[in-house]
């Protein structure tokens, strides 16, 4: 069970802290039900999740700290051959993000990053690429207990390649 101050990943929305838990009666049947209240450090964006919902909507605890090297891993490596349509690929990437997983996220981001410097990404794969940015920023603050600006410097770095 999750407790209040814990950090969590909420896929497709970033990463969290669980601020409260909160019952309420469900439809006025009498049936209380316990709400994690999680609360989102971009955008300032409250959440409210059914407790017995958590695994259906993905919700995990923040990376821990020793995936550090899987992740740099990840960044650092050859980007998958972008093949087939704009749209197929933003399909693919778009569940990729949905797993919630963080090498996933990496995986994605470190593909479209380096598929924008060769020829420039649609307009849809960019929002793609803005979305994987926010939900991969918002954990990896948590995970490499930093700030915004040093763990955007971070990524930066990792995805640096010689030309």
């Amino acid at each position: 069970m999750l407790q209040i101050g814990d950090r969590v990943v909420y896929p497709m929305h970033g990463a969290g802290e669980i601020t409260g838990i909160e019952e309420y009666d469900v439809m006025g049947q009498g049936q209380m039900k316990s709400y994690y209240v999680l609360e989102m450090p971009i955008g300032g964006m409250r959440i409210m999740l059914p407790a017995d919902n958590i695994d259906k909507v993905g919700l995990r605890e923040v990376s821990p700290t020793d995936m550090v090297d899987k992740i740099e891993e990840v960044l650092k490596g050859d980007p998958v051959k972008a093949v087939g349509s704009w749209n197929k690929r933003f399909h693919a990437n778009l569940n990729r993000l949905k797993t919630g997983d963080i090498l996933e996220v990496a995986a994605v981001l470190r593909n479209l990053v380096l598929q924008d410097r060769i020829k420039k990404i649609s307009s849809g794969e960019r929002r793609l690429l803005d979305t994987a940015k926010q939900i991969f920023l918002t954990e990896m603050v948590y995970v490499l207990d930093g700030t915004m600006e040093t763990t955007e410097a971070w990524l930066q770095k990792m995805l640096e390649r010689e030309n």
